[in-house]
């Protein structure tokens, strides 16, 4: 492929366009026809072809044998060149041209998988490039300056010959000598600095059309050419363009819009690769990071990026998205490009120094520079991107695991933690991560050495805390617009300071009790934010300890924060009211003296109404920090509910009134603290299900998605409660319908992602195992309503394959509901026949044949395993009996009369598919035979398709049987042979006794045939007895 042509370069290496003029002293040739007689032999024939004929064996001698070529031009198209030498060759230009002309001609027939054909196309752009400046070096300058149209040189007259014989080749029938021609002449287009403007023209006709050539490869070739081209559109240009040409569009426009809809990979990234690089293309290259091809997603990783240059170019979203899309792509080389670039490229741009040319890296990293590494934190913007879903922290995790240098050389002194920012918080936080996500010991060891202690770092987090929450009260007083960025990056600081403290070890008794008492105290300021809120809990519970002790005086320190956090609040409440009251008393004074009274009166009215409204809004405010704390105690609690005092106290005190509010945030707040407690305990979800079960029923969708994620947990924690056999069958009725009715709400797209997680969830959990839940998941992954709810269509693309290949009873239990999917989704085809929106009936039969195939079961069951003589485990032979069932199923429906021609198409088609093992049940075997000849017999199958569907099933089934029947008689035969072999044996044990001859044992023989009969004779009298009696 020819190396990328930079659009930024200079002039001269673009390929221009002049008009020519013919100067007196030139040659021009025209178009010459190539016959079959090609004449005589001659000396310059011989040495051309010889001279290709070595170029396409490799392409290590490519540069002398193109100087030799050249030597010979010069001999043939300047007088100056000595002709009367020794072995010199005696010919003109023309003779020349047509000698190189007749050779590439030669390569048009060659296949692709030939490597010659590629060898010898370098060949010649490396002759022509060469060739060229050669013919440049010898015009003299006078001449250039003078001359103000094209120039022409032998070279130039050499590639209009050339081309005015590929162009009409281009239109071939042959796609071998398409993709020749294209590719010879992008390998000219690309080798040359400029072009005649006549051919220019016929270049860029000639290759738009084959852009829409069907073969793939002709498509490549084209847009590798029309690639170079593309930098030299001019505005004048397309507007000069007849509208109704195929030029219309301008050149650019068009690659764009191939660039886009090509169906094919390699076009895409052939364009990717060499489209100029402008303002106007350059977001539709970035956006192939979502391109279906790996390559071409790695390609841009790994090559236009890095030569893009400074990324700081980039807005703040396309390096936050490019980040994103790279670094979590499902393609393992994507993701090493992505922090390659990342960790090399982008930091060296914030350095303020490259360390790549053309996108390549030339020499080792630089040392570290910590201040370029900032840079770059501040460029991806940590403090939006740090965040648990953001980028930020998968991107620093490659680079500190990419750059050993950075990770050895950081440096957390006292100053450091003094004057922190968000990027290097930020930068101390993913670098503890990284060192505790690894688990090997030197990086523990690194920890230790550059870590402060844990006293001395509870003093620098209690005074990045007391600076935000001074911060925050002056924003809530003052509301300046500085303050609150302020007060935003602080907020983040401390975020990042209670993320690194939940990775600290706190043996340390004097450093623990230090956390404890700072993370109490900062627990019951009321204006915490509530992320803040909710780490303080976390880490106060790694603090307390993991163990039964250690939860109990948790929950007590936590409660004991959410009364001071209450009692805060009524205290302000509290002065207020006085303050209102004495403002109230002197005003009703002043009242008095000016005799204003009923103004006044108005006026207190509606500074009571004002007050109330503040003290209801604070008091709502007050309980929803209070349930929010308690939240977040219950998502640390792993112990029993009724075993801990202060859990029960909180749940009769604080979530139990909130359930009660009339306030909707309130009684939100509370059902969520109340499922939590629920999990706590088994006898209070009992309770309360039914309560969430309204909740559903009853709420707006952000309720509705509590409580299906709410009842999800409580069944996963509790599976008894559906699963026992004392259980209440209304309720599991009630839950199997709001699952139901969720799964079908089309209309709210995240109740139904909501409900259909859940239902997955507890169906491969075997908590609910009911039959028309799955047949309505089938239905809802199937139906063209959901297709725009992509999570949905990704959870069940899940769900489904995994829970009917995991056990043989959920195999069995899709199998049971086939009929009821492909009845349902044939009748929805005909409605919406207009559309044609929905999947065919042959792609679900397929999916669903796929998904009962035994063969595909993951857990072995007795059916497939088996034990040897010594007792070792051996897979047998998988039994088909869920395939035969199916079958059966299928074919009696078929063959009734309510069945439709489109349905018993469909499922002759999928019985045709179906695995028959001679292991499966001899009844059922016999079963299905008799109804594929009935259904034969009857020509229920109109088309070709389902009559060989069924003769493949009766030819199945009859080598099945027939199997079957000799196992059984090799059997039975092996049986007696035993019986008969035991008697031998018998005998020959009495003969080698010794003590008896051998008319004694051919007694002893007979005795033993004797008593045999005589117990089958027992046996029979027995039974006419029993059915006498009978």
């Amino acid at each position: 492929m020819p190396a990328r042509v930079s659009p930024y370069a200079s002039t001269a290496a673009g390929v221009s366009r002049k008009s020519s003029a013919q100067t007196p002293r030139s040659r021009r040739t025209t178009a010459v026809e190539i016959v079959r007689d090609e004449g005589p032999s001659t000396r310059l024939r011989v040495k051309v072809c010889e001279i290709l004929g070595d170029a396409q064996r490799s392409t290590a001698g490519h540069r002398k044998l193109a100087v030799t070529l050249r030597k010979i031009q010069e001999r043939c198209c300047y007088k100056s060149i000595d002709r009367t030498a020794k072995g010199a060759i005696d010919f003109e230009e023309n003779d020349f041209n047509v000698e190189v002309a007749r050779c590439v001609l030669r390569l048009m027939s060659v296949k692709r998988s030939e490597r010659v054909g590629d060898c010898t196309l370098k060949f010649l752009g490396l002759f022509l490039r060469l060739a060229s400046d050669k013919d440049v070096a010898m015009v003299s300058q006078t001449e250039v300056e003078a001359s103000q149209v094209f120039l022409e040189t032998p070279t130039t007259r050499l590639v209009s010959h050339i081309l005015s014989i590929l162009l009409p080749l281009l239109q071939s029938k042959e796609k071998t000598v398409r993709y020749r021609a294209t590719q010879s002449v992008a390998h000219i287009v690309n080798s040359l600095d400029s072009i005649d403007d006549e051919y220019y023209h016929l270049l860029r006709t000639s290759l738009l059309k084959r852009i829409r050539d069907k073969e793939p490869m002709i498509r490549v070739q084209a847009v590798l050419g029309l690639g170079r081209l593309a930098g030299n559109e001019d505005d004048q240009e397309q507007e000069d363009a007849d509208s109704d040409s195929e030029n219309s569009h301008g050149l650019l426009e068009r690659l764009l819009d191939v660039l886009q809809n090509d169906s094919s990979a390699d076009v895409r990234r052939s364009l990717l690769l060499n489209l100029p690089l402008t303002p106007g293309t350059l977001p539709f290259l970035l956006e192939r990071a979502r391109d279906l091809d790996s390559a071409t997603r790695r390609a841009l990783y790994s090559r236009l990026l890095p030569a893009l240059g400074d990324f700081r170019h980039l807005s703040l979203s396309m390096r936050e998205k490019l980040l994103r899309w790279g670094l979590r792509d499902r393609d393992g080389n994507v993701q090493k490009a992505t922090g390659r670039l990342f960790r090399e490229r982008w930091i060296e741009d914030c350095s303020g120094e490259s360390n790549t040319k053309d996108g390549q890296p030339q020499a080792a990293p630089k040392d570290p520079s910590f201040e370029s590494l900032l840079e770059l934190l501040e460029r991806i913007d940590v403090l939006n991107s740090a965040t648990s879903s953001g980028i930020a922290l998968e991107a620093m995790k490659d680079f500190w695991n990419g750059r050993p240098d950075y990770r050895d050389s950081v440096d957390f002194s006292e100053h450091f933690w003094s004057h922190l920012t968000p990027e290097s918080v930020f930068m101390a936080r993913s670098w503890i991560d990284f060192c505790k996500g690894e688990g090997i010991d030197k990086y523990e060891t690194l920890i230790e050495d550059k870590m402060p202690e844990v006293t001395k770092f509870g003093f620098f987090l209690q005074q990045y805390t007391i600076d935000l929450i001074n911060r925050l009260r002056r924003t809530s007083t003052e509301g300046a617009e500085e303050l609150e960025e302020d007060t935003v990056e602080q907020e983040f600081i401390v975020e990042q300071l209670l993320h690194i403290a939940k990775t600290l070890d706190y043996t340390d008794e004097v450093g623990r009790r230090k956390m404890f008492a700072l993370l109490r105290e900062t627990l019951s300021v009321a204006e915490l934010p509530d992320d803040i809120t909710r780490l303080v809990v976390d880490v106060l519970r790694d603090v307390c300890g993991m163990d039964g002790s250690g939860e109990r005086e948790f929950c007590s320190v936590v409660l004991e924060a959410v009364a001071e956090v209450h009692d805060t609040v009524a205290y302000e409440d509290s002065m207020i009211c006085d303050g209102d009251e004495s403002f109230h008393s002197a005003r009703s004074e002043i009242s008095e003296v000016t005799s204003t009274k009923s103004k006044t009166v108005k006026e207190n009215k509606t500074d009571d109404g004002e007050a109330e409204e503040a003290k209801a809004i604070r008091e709502i405010m007050v309980n929803m920090k209070c349930l929010h704390i308690a939240q977040c105690m219950l998502e640390n609690v792993e112990g029993s509910l009724h075993q801990n005092v202060h859990l029960v106290t909180m749940l009769n005190n604080l979530v139990v009134p909130a359930v009660r509010s009339h306030e909707a945030p309130i009684r939100e707040r509370g059902l969520l603290c109340l499922g939590l407690c629920c999990l706590l305990d088994k006898a209070l979800a009992d309770e309360n299900l039914t309560l969430f079960l309204h909740c559903y029923n009853k709420g707006h969708d952000a309720l509705q998605i509590s409580a299906v994620h709410t009842l999800c947990d409580i069944l996963t924690t509790h599976p008894t409660l559906l699963t026992s056999e004392t259980g209440d069958p209304n309720l599991q009725k009630s839950i199997n319908k709001i699952f139901t009715k969720a799964i079908r709400a089309a209309h709210m797209p995240d109740v139904q992602l909501a409900a259909t997680t859940a239902l997955c969830k507890l169906m491969l959990m075997s908590i609910i195992r009911d039959k028309d839940l799955l047949k309505q998941a089938v239905i809802c992954y199937l139906e063209p309503s959901t297709k725009d709810n992509a999570g949905v269509i990704q959870a069940l693309s899940y769900f489904l394959p995994v829970f009917c290949h995991s056990k043989r009873d959920n195999m069995e239990i899709m199998a049971s509901i086939v009929g009821d999917v492909l009845h349902h989704q044939l009748s929805l085809a005909d409605e919406l026949e207009a559309e044609n929106e929905t999947i065919s009936s042959g792609t679900v039969g397929n999916m669903l044949v796929d998904w009962t195939d035994a063969r595909k079961l993951v857990v072995q069951d007795q059916a497939s395993v088996g034990w040897d003589e010594a007792g070792r485990k051996e897979a047998n032979a998988v039994n088909g009996d869920i395939h035969l069932s199916l079958a059966e199923s299928l074919l009696e429906k078929s063959l009734t009369h309510n069945c439709t021609k489109e349905e018993r198409k469909a499922m002759i088609s999928m019985v045709g598919k179906m695995y028959i093992t001679p292991v499966s049940s001899s009844d059922k075997l016999e079963a299905v035979r008799e109804l594929v000849v009935e259904a034969i017999d009857s020509k229920i199958a109109t088309d070709a398709a389902s009559r060989n569907a069924l003769s493949r099933l009766h030819v199945a089934l009859s080598k099945a049987i027939g199997e079957t029947g000799k196992g059984r008689q090799s059997n039975e035969d092996s049986d007696d042979k035993t019986a008969a072999e035991d008697v031998q044996e018998t005998a020959s044990i009495f003969n080698s006794g010794g003590n008896l001859g051998s008319e004694e044992a051919e007694l002893e023989v007979n005795d033993i045939e004797s008593a045999t009969e005589d117990r089958d004779t027992t046996l029979e009298h027995m039974d006419d007895e029993e059915n006498c009696l009978g």
